[in-house]
């Protein structure tokens, strides 16, 4: 609908077939570019603007909207007035600046959660990705100040997590490296703003990693429920090819497919017909037959977590039907959670069977448009609405603001899962190529910059346009220790909050709590439908009147 493969104003090109959100539906840890997430994570927001300015004029190439998605909304612009501006500033035009948009924001109940931007990672868990890139991503969501979210099955496939089998759940784990690896990682350079959320699906509730994480860490994490996501419609994934660690895997409870265990897989593993194995978690709720048993077992899930010290308790959903996005958002609520994440389909960061995101579940802008209009039922019934936080193939600052326009007030943060994990691809090579005896240790897979690279520059401090603020913010001795990966996060995290600054500014909107969903109006009339967002045509059309018969 919206993006081609080369977008000739911004100077980028997908690889692949580019998606919804603008990436490439197969996105690639090794790629050389040059997605405009991708080269993004280089030049920061320069990539805001079209390229070789002083010798071109550029225009827009795409005025019809066709289909029901995020990109069939537009944001309203205004020719008057200004609200929310920050103390001390006033609605005199030196003040009202896109500079002097706020984006700092909270989420939470009882307990605040303070963010700088309204943003948060996608949840990363067990994939291998997840490990080998977490640094930069950990590090450069802390420095940005965003929640970061480790992912379900982290404790389960490390094998060098100790685990102590028996029927009691607290101090089942008495090590786990690679979960301790992350938050650790991230807590190094929290400085009050953003959260480490650990999320639990069945396989980790049965092993205990919430007694762990709360007897070792305290209230330092947010502990997040897990009812699906928007990818797939059954549990996690990653794929193994080692026989040995295959059944090892399977061992430590998990499904495995093919079994390792048969001594027919093990003999097609052994002449190569048979690769690889891929590791699946369980479905939850399986034992639950209504709506009030669901509930009823969520409540108590809920009320332990808190008994055994968690003061923020969330909740990540899927795809699934309307009912169970009414079950989210009312239990979520009833049960004072701090944050509901709705993912929509389909998209994932991990190795989610293809036809199955092509086909199952809720497309994100529909269910989104569903979730404020369940919200605000609750909200006309004078409940405190639970926060949310939309998900579902999100990449640039329009989708930002489209978002948390469409779920005002209810929505108070966007999740990005693959685009925030490109930066830290794309800072790893560059690190790799520059400094090849860190190749191994950052997963580089690049022996040299390739041209895509150095036509922006040959070295750290001329690749990364973000290198010298953080620097400062940093100094230069403790710069040394941040991996480019995490550079490259804040880049591209710095290009979101610029472009989100321009757009709330056009809209007169100076901070974060005065986004409505009278903001954005819909580029055709089947998505005005569906979203209940007015037509462009529509918007503000009877105030129109008004003025031409006065």
């Amino acid at each position: 609908m919206r993006f081609s493969k080369s977008n000739d104003v911004l100077g980028t090109i997908n690889r692949g077939n580019p998606a919804e959100s603008s990436l490439c539906t197969l996105c690639r840890a090794d790629c050389q570019g040059k997605c405009e997430t991708w080269l993004s994570s280089l030049v920061g927001r320069k990539l805001l603007y079209p390229r070789s300015f002083g010798i071109v004029t550029a225009g827009a190439d795409n005025t019809t909207h066709v289909g029901v998605s995020y990109n069939s909304l537009r944001i309203q612009g205004y020719a008057y007035g200004s609200h929310g501006l920050s103390e001390g500033l006033t609605n005199n035009p030196d003040d009202c600046i896109f500079p002097n948009v706020s984006l700092e924001t909270e989420f939470g109940n009882e307990v605040k959660t303070k963010i700088r931007m309204p943003l948060m990672t996608g949840a990363l868990g067990s994939t291998f990705v997840a490990e080998k890139y977490w640094d930069s991503f950990a590090i450069g969501g802390a420095l940005v100040g965003i929640p970061v979210v480790i992912g379900e099955n982290v404790v389960g496939v490390d094998r060098k997590s100790e685990i102590i089998s028996g029927d009691t759940r607290k101090g089942k784990i008495k090590g786990a490296p690679e979960l301790e690896r992350r938050i650790d990682g991230y807590l190094r350079y929290y400085d009050g703003y953003g959260a480490i959320i650990v999320q639990l699906n069945v396989e980790d509730t049965r092993n205990g990693v919430a007694e762990f994480v709360v007897d070792k860490y305290g209230d330092k994490c947010i502990i997040e429920l897990k009812w699906g996501q928007g990818a797939k419609d059954i549990g996690g994934e990653i794929q193994v090819t080692s026989l040995d660690y295959a059944i090892f895997l399977k061992e430590r409870g998990y499904v495995v497919d093919p079994d390792p265990t048969l001594p027919e897989v093990q003999q097609a593993f052994e002449t190569g017909s048979i690769k690889s194995f891929a590791r699946h978690s369980r479905l939850g709720n399986t034992n639950l037959n209504t709506v009030e048993q669901v509930r009823n077992e969520f409540m108590n899930s809920v009320e332990y977590l808190r008994g055994i010290g968690f003061k923020r308790v969330t909740l990540k959903t899927g795809s699934y039907g309307m009912e169970e996005l009414a079950m989210a958002i009312k239990f979520a609520t009833d049960a004072k959670l701090d944050l509901l994440t709705i993912d929509g389909s389909g998209g994932g960061t991990g190795m989610s069977p293809w036809n199955m995101m092509q086909s199952w579940g809720v497309p994100s802008i529909n269910l989104h448009s569903k979730a404020y209009e369940y919200a605000s039922i609750l909200a006309a019934k004078g409940e405190k609405v639970v926060d949310m936080s939309f998900a579902g193939g999100f990449a640039l600052e329009d989708h930002i603001f489209k978002a948390l326009a469409l779920g005002a007030p209810f929505t108070k943060l966007v999740c990005m899962g693959r685009a925030i994990m490109i930066p830290g691809f794309v800072g790893s090579n560059i690190e790799g190529a520059l400094h090849h005896e860190r190749r191994p240790v950052v997963n580089g897979h690049w022996t040299e910059l390739p041209k895509t690279v150095r036509e922006i520059g040959n070295n750290e401090k001329e690749i990364f346009a973000s290198y010298f603020d953080l620097e400062k913010k940093l100094g230069k001795s403790e710069m040394k220790n941040i991996p480019y990966g995490a550079i490259a996060f804040c880049t591209l995290a710095d290009k979101l909050s610029c472009g989100m600054q321009q757009l709330m500014a056009g809209a007169r909107k100076f901070s974060l709590d005065q986004i409505e969903r009278n903001d954005i109006f819909s580029g055709n009339r089947e998505t005005a439908q569906e979203t209940g967002i007015p037509h462009v045509s529509d918007v503000n059309d009877e105030s129109a009147m008004k003025i031409l018969n006065s």
